[in-house]
């Protein structure tokens, strides 16, 4: 990377989008005003720090831009980390944003189903890789149907008894009958860093750490 390159820094499209703007402008960046233009169909954004602009992407592709130098930063939920175990990614610091939890779900009606049974087990996720070893890691073969969405439809339709996703207040999987039988990982949000921009660029990337760091104490002390 070009050291008069600019430095991108990738954020999550959503919920998460909402949650980390406090800590970015905290940080000292503030967009320019077309971020906050729901109209606009902008994909890069120029802010008020002249060698820094900013991405939104979906969350998944948040973690693929930094990981492969598209972007020089990235926020990013350790769901995705462990997902893609990317090795170029460095994750120096917690946000404490996104609080949920990766859960197993099954329906109600089927909950009480002893794992200790469980041999061979067809799960529908987004995450069928953290899936697949989790279950690996009990003895359990997974089959993992890969969905990016509407997971809960799954059991009621009799593509998968079991799913695999994101819960935060369960809401959702209540509405579809189903319940949550265990939960595989707790998860919040990081700030993760390109590991040779990292090398090549630390001072600037540092800097950066750092605000993002003092936003999070800043933060949590509020």
């Amino acid at each position: 990377m070009e050291l008069s390159e600019k430095l991108v820094l990738a954020l999550p499209k959503g919920r998460i989008l909402k949650e980390v703007m406090p800590l970015v402008r905290l940080a000292g960046i503030e967009p320019e005003p077309a971020f906050d233009d729901p109209a606009s169909r902008q994909l890069q954004f120029a802010t008020n720090v002249p060698n820094l602009s900013i991405i939104r992407v979906r969350a998944f592709d948040a973690a693929t831009f930094v990981a492969f130098g598209g972007a020089h930063m990235g926020v990013v939920g350790n769901d995705v980390l462990m997902e893609f175990g990317y090795s170029d990614l460095y994750s120096p610091i917690d946000l404490d944003i996104g609080h949920c939890r990766l859960s197993l779900a099954m329906p109600e009606t089927a909950a009480d189903e002893d794992p200790q049974g469980w041999s061979h087990i067809r799960v529908a996720t987004k995450y069928p890789n953290l899936t697949c070893r989790y279950f690996a890691e009990r003895g359990i073969q997974a089959e993992c149907v890969k969905l990016n969405g509407a997971m809960e439809l799954a059991p009621s339709l009799g593509l998968s008894k079991r799913i695999v996703d994101l819960v935060s207040t369960g809401g959702t999987l209540k509405a579809n009958k189903l319940k949550e039988v265990a939960v595989l990982a707790r998860i919040t949000s990081r700030l993760v860093v390109n590991r040779p921009a990292f090398k090549v660029r630390p001072a600037e990337l540092t800097y950066w750490i750092d605000r993002f760091k003092e936003a999070v104490s800043h933060g949590q002390a509020a």
